[in-house]
């Protein structure tokens, strides 16, 4: 199961987040894919992804993307604003970009860390969005 919150003021499609998560956890081994039973992607504001990033990881700033795995369970929390300054920054397209970073938290839900990632996102983002 998937399941989206949006926390936000940003009309974010349901249906484009759920639609990316469904298409990766597709391609990754059925192993993996065992780490992500029902998934939850939330929205959030810079102040709320901020407070986690101190609480979780010791950084006091916000981000664009956090995950957290609990079994078979895990949760991606994005924040719309910093995805779109990050957007903005490479010159990229908000869309794209809101898709690779929910594809980078799912990748850590499912136990890849960055060097085991590396172009997986945007791999992945060619093929879906493409």
């Amino acid at each position: 199961m998937i399941e989206v919150n949006n926390l936000t003021k940003d009309r974010i499609a349901d249906g484009f987040l759920k639609n990316i998560a469904r298409k990766v956890l597709a391609k990754e081994p059925a192993s993996l894919q065992k780490k992500a039973q029902d998934l939850s992607i939330a929205l959030v504001k810079k102040e709320e992804i901020r407070k986690l990033n101190v609480k979780y990881r010791q950084k006091d700033k916000p981000t664009d993307v956090l995950s957290f795995s609990y079994g078979s369970s895990g949760e991606v929390v994005i924040c719309p604003d910093i995805v779109k300054e990050n957007a903005k920054k490479y010159r990229n397209v908000f869309k794209e970009e809101l898709a690779r970073v929910l594809i980078h938290g799912i990748l850590h839900i499912l136990g890849y860390n960055h060097r085991e990632m590396a172009d997986k996102p945007a791999r992945y983002i060619k093929i879906f969005l493409k």
